[in-house]
């Protein structure tokens, strides 16, 4: 009988700042689901502190300050640490010594056809001096997934050209040293409502920077006024006016968060969000009405997440004994993988007793 083949996910954030409601319906909340399904032997959840370092390099007490930010916010959505690994990626050395290893499999004409590498130098204004770590980060993102031998990544469609290319790795290292890693499956938001959420100003992409984030630690007040001033359809001057629901952010943030229950007990004048978004588009709702709804839904929706980041807040030595004690079992893990990989590439001299066999006869040792 073959050997049951373990369930293994690993996911991640960048510690550049507070998670917001975006990284929440895009991957927090899957998280936590997926955590508590049973599915899974293995759940590890990554501060990816080095990779953020590609493009912090120079102010590395943002990345430093932000690790508890994150790791407040993940226990507060729901992580447990009984069931998930949370750990830091710069305190596995393993993950280093992996990436150098997989870099010799890869092309510099690879890493520049891959979209998403293209996409963030763009995006970050690297065209002219882009740094080498930045650069190679497909191989390094390589490296975290098949270290813990993941079989299962939750990640956004952007980054399916990212996981494409550790599946060529993954096939490139087999196929030369022989079967030795996991080759992982992408897993991909279950709908619509599960992509990237987009600014409360209207923009694609929600950021500190743009300053257009609801943040899961932020207050009641604070939600309160940013959803209150949120971008909607410009046209829908006069309430009788017809609006659209189509790419109108209120709308998409009541797709991803809004039950039907929401309905009964903040809004009875509607059984569900298809009625409400009727009556916008023939008129005669007004923006008001829609967002003051949208306010009781997200304050309802985490209010149970702000109360548990008060009290872990008061213990932030916990926080700490969770995230080391989940590095050190990733570590072990990745010390596990390595030690395969040098074995597949015959680089374990010191444990390798056919070798120092082979050596003793050819030089007539007895």
């Amino acid at each position: 009988m073959s050997e049951k083949k373990s369930k293994v996910i690993l996911t991640g954030d960048r510690p550049t700042g507070r998670l917001h409601v975006g990284h929440y319906v895009g991957s927090l909340r899957r998280r936590v689901e997926l955590q508590d399904s049973g599915e899974y032997d293995k759940i590890f959840i990554m501060i990816a502190d080095a990779q953020a370092l590609t493009d912090n390099a120079e102010n590395p007490e943002k990345v430093r300050q932000n690790i508890v930010e994150v790791a407040l916010d993940y226990l507060s959505a729901g992580i447990d640490p009984a069931k998930s690994h949370i750990l830091i990626q710069s305190q596995i050395p393993q993950l280093y010594e992996l990436t150098d290893y997989y870099s010799n499999l890869v092309t510099v004409a690879r890493l520049q056809r891959n979209p998403t590498v293209k996409n963030e130098i763009q995006m970050r204004n690297f065209e002219a001096s882009i740094p080498v770590g930045f650069f190679t980060y497909p191989i390094s993102q390589a490296s975290d997934i098949t270290a813990f031998k993941a079989t299962t990544v939750p990640v956004g469609e952007d980054q399916e050209p990212m996981l494409e290319q550790t599946r060529e790795i993954v096939r490139k290292f087999n196929s030369v040293y022989g079967e030795t890693l996991v080759e992982p499956e992408i897993m991909l938001p279950e709908s619509s409502a599960c992509l990237r959420l987009p600014g409360t100003d209207g923009k694609a992409k929600m950021s500190k920077s743009l300053g257009n984030a609801i943040y899961l630690a932020d207050e009641p007040e604070d939600v309160r006024k940013k959803v209150m001033s949120m971008f909607t359809d410009p046209d829908h001057l006069q309430v009788s006016d017809p609006g659209k629901v189509e790419g109108n952010p209120v709308f998409t943030y009541l797709d991803a968060f809004s039950r039907k229950e929401h309905f009964a007990q903040f809004c009875p004048d509607y059984a569900d969000l298809d009625e409400m978004k009727d009556h916008y588009k023939r008129g005669g709702l007004g923006d008001v009405k829609v967002k003051k709804f949208l306010n009781d839904v997200l304050q309802s929706s985490f209010e149970p997440i702000r109360k548990r980041r008060h009290e872990l807040e008061k213990d932030i030595p916990y926080i700490y004994e969770v995230l080391k004690k989940g590095t050190e079992a990733a570590r072990e893990e990745a010390a596990d993988t390595l030690m395969r990989v040098k074995k597949a590439m015959k680089i374990d001299y010191f444990n390798d007793n056919a070798l120092i066999e082979e050596q003793m006869q050819r030089y007539g040792n007895k």
